[in-house]
């Protein structure tokens, strides 16, 4: 089964920090530009990475050509053509920036979005950028649209400040756009908080069809009410086996396994997964969630 994304990678600093290097990556059979991919660095404000940690929020770019993007010649050999980057930060120090590349064609439908109220601290969010593949139609209903906190899918990540999944999104009265998701075939939906600047907040959004879903599984972690320990509050599986009931029972120290070294170290991390303990695909991404240098949740993708 195919995934809407296409690579996926992280960039952390190097020693002296001032500048982000290759840490991991999942690339599929796309070993040419894998191979490119390692050998690159980036500065403050250069490349995608380099520019997600200038402008301390996610960029989408969706342009390669006479762009900031520095892999432009293997990312198009590759049939890559849209980069989502997103920065990692605890407090005003970037932690990592973790980066999405997708390609258009006909058979991978979904969206990555980009919600924010803007640089007047508005009481509304609105799509500020974002991918959507073949769907057209959905992206021009989701760029008239706007949120107040609480409501939608972006609004309630809003005023929660937490990661949230919804399932059955023809069937939810939650996601505003449920009736042009069902439209365009998309069944779950994902918000994260990333980042906040001032009073401007920035909020991404993964919508998955059923066909090239974003991920095999999602998982959103928290800290139990002792602060000890993780226990996966939500759960996703492309297979229906109910993720959630299967994984509430286990819970997982700082340091433990590969959402637990999240927990520790406030950094990304790509592993492959071989564990029952945190899943048994082939890969996984685990993305903290980080408020006012506090870990508030760890969300992982299961490829």
């Amino acid at each position: 089964m195919k995934t809407f994304i296409k690579v996926t990678e992280i960039w952390i600093p190097a020693k002296d920090r001032t500048r982000l290097e290759f840490s991991a990556g999942l690339y599929g059979s796309l070993n040419e530009f894998r191979i490119a991919s390692e050998k690159e660095s980036f500065a403050y404000d250069e490349g995608l990475p380099g520019k997600a940690w200038a402008a301390g929020h996610p960029l989408v770019l969706k342009e390669f050509d006479h762009s900031y993007f520095k892999r432009t010649k293997p990312a198009k050999k590759a049939g890559l053509t849209c980069g989502i980057a997103i920065p990692v930060f605890s407090g005003e120090f970037i932690m990592a920036v973790v980066v999405f590349l997708c390609g258009d064609d006909q058979e991978h439908a979904g969206a990555i979005e980009l919600w924010s109220n803007g640089s007047d601290k508005a009481a509304e969010l609105s799509v500020i950028d974002g991918y959507y593949g073949t769907l057209e139609d959905f992206e021009i209903a989701s760029r008239k649209i706007t949120m107040v906190k609480g409501f939608g899918l972006p609004g309630q990540v809003w005023e929660t400040g937490m990661p949230i999944l919804i399932e059955d999104l023809g069937q939810s009265p939650a996601f505003i756009r449920h009736v042009d998701a069902k439209k365009a075939g998309i069944t779950t939906a994902l918000g994260i908080p990333v980042s906040v600047i001032a009073d401007q907040s920035y909020i991404m959004t993964f919508l998955s069809a059923k066909a090239t879903p974003i991920a095999k599984r999602l998982q959103i972690w928290i800290p139990d009410d002792s602060g000890q320990h993780l226990i996966c509050r939500f759960g996703y599986s492309k297979e229906n086996d109910e993720l959630a009931e299967i994984f509430e029972a286990i819970s997982l120290r700082k340091g433990e396994g590969v959402v637990g070294r999240v927990w520790l170290t406030g950094v990304p991390v790509i592993r492959g997964v071989s564990d029952t303990t945190e899943g048994s695909l082939n890969s996984l991404l685990a993305m903290p969630v980080i408020d006012g240098g506090h870990l508030k949740a760890v969300v992982t993708f299961l490829f």
